[in-house]
């Protein structure tokens, strides 16, 4: 038997019918492993780079399911090959079956949804400015003048610490919004010192329309401060992981 290479777990009976190209173009396929579906395809690699290709196409295989109506599914991370499913079974099936479907039960019927939060630092330090004459006036000081090492710190610990409360009031106003409609909340690291916000929300799945629009109305709000990037349609990654529950 060769290597099979796993996307996701499903509630039996999984998908049926689907027409879907997995990695290295060959046809997904679903099996059932003590009451479970998998979706896998044959593996043609003994290793898989994590790639943009690569992960592109574990990503759209499972997109493409919930597209197809089969919404309920715990995403399995990129890369995960096996010889057999007796393997599936003693290590991850069996062990963990309750587990399993707690994790289904609390994903049926919700959704996956992100906002990844950016902003100019330079234009927002420039507006800081602009609304604060003090610190302005204790920025304009560092110019043309003889200084000690401690008030040039002071300084720029206060620019920071204002800079700072900035941030934070941006990201109370998302989180005072969006966290009532979430069932559960996940904050994860911010990726770039540009990205200030980095969330995702697990919401029952029609109210996704409302819950897009309180964010058109946030980014109306902030008019042009922020960039967002709002992801309304992906695997439960974030809410798929026994660590969470």
């Amino acid at each position: 038997m060769s290597n099979l290479y796993l996307y996701g777990i499903f509630p039996a009976p999984g998908p049926q019918d689907l027409d879907l190209q997995g990695l290295d173009q060959k046809p997904v396929q679903t099996q059932i492993v003590d009451g479970f579906a998998f979706l896998y395809s044959e593996a043609q690699q003994q290793r898989y780079l994590a790639s943009r290709r690569n992960l592109l196409g574990h990503e759209k295989v499972l997109e493409q399911a919930m597209q197809a109506g089969y919404r309920t599914l715990l995403p399995l991370q990129f890369g995960l090959t096996i010889e057999t499913w007796e393997t599936v079974s003693d290590q991850l099936t069996a062990p963990h079956f309750e587990h399993l479907k707690t994790l289904f039960e609390k994903l049926d019927g919700r959704r996956e949804v992100s906002i990844k939060l950016f902003w100019d630092s330079a234009e927002e330090l420039q507006a800081l400015m602009a609304e604060n004459a003090e610190l302005r006036e204790q920025r304009d000081s560092l110019e043309g003048k003889s200084l000690s090492m401690d008030e040039i710190v002071r300084i720029g610990q206060a620019i920071e610490h204002a800079m700072s409360d900035r941030r934070e009031a941006i990201i109370t106003e998302f989180q005072t919004t969006l966290n009532a409609m979430a069932i559960e909340i996940v904050e994860n690291d911010v990726l770039t010192e540009a990205m200030i916000y980095n969330a995702a929300y697990l919401i029952p799945w029609e109210s996704e329309s409302e819950f897009s629009q309180a964010v058109e109305r946030l980014d109306q709000q902030f008019d042009g401060r922020l960039k967002i990037r709002y992801n309304d349609f992906t695997a439960p990654y974030n809410f798929a992981q026994f660590e969470r529950e």
